[in-house]
């Protein structure tokens, strides 16, 4: 079975908006495209699949803006070849290596959890909590960053239950973000 992995940059606050934390450096965008490269699909919901593949998606002409880097070329090109799944009730169609999920939510994560791989990466905030509240995440990446943003969407508001993490990982970048990783504890034990 492939686990569900949620990661997501979050501020010392707790705001996930994508502008709030550190721009991220080299070393961070080499550990973004390791997190990729321990899934065989990503899972976003409209908003976050909308947002990627607007900074990510490859140019029509093939060549990567000036503006990027080698490690951001490389996690864009990572993310551009990925097989992905959309989890929208307004879209009719996507594209970017991609399909819409369709019919029940848990039915179909759970389906796609059974086929064999690596395992499968979810972002957000809106499908995340759902996906939280069905217990179907398997493990938490918070990339915290030394910043206080003061606004910007929260994560798990409205969350159903409380549920109980274990810390299995933790990692210091020169930029001072800290990346903590956990499992839920009936998951971990």
């Amino acid at each position: 079975m492939r686990p569900l992995r949620y990661a997501i940059n979050v501020t010392l606050d707790g705001s996930v908006h994508h502008e709030a934390g550190l721009t991220p450096d080299e070393e961070f965008m080499d550990f973004w495209t390791a997190e990729m490269d321990r899934s065989d699909a990503e899972i976003y919901g409209r908003v976050t699949y909308e947002m990627m593949e607007s900074a990510w998606r490859r140019p029509a002409d093939g060549v990567w803006p000036d503006w990027m880097d080698e490690s951001e070329v490389r996690f864009a090109e990572r993310i551009d070849r990925a097989k992905k799944y959309v989890v929208s009730s307004s879209l009719t169609a996507v594209d970017w290596n991609a399909e819409l999920v369709e019919g029940d939510l848990e039915a179909a994560i759970r389906t796609l959890k059974q086929e064999p791989g690596k395992g499968l990466s979810v972002g957000g905030v809106t499908l995340t909590l759902a996906l939280a509240d069905l217990g179907l995440i398997d493990e938490y990446t918070f990339a915290v960053h030394p910043v206080l943003a003061g606004s910007g969407p929260r994560l798990f508001d409205g969350l159903r239950e409380r549920i109980e993490l274990e810390l299995v990982e933790r990692q210091e970048f020169r930029s001072g973000v800290v990346v903590q990783r956990y499992r839920p504890v009936a998951l971990g034990r």
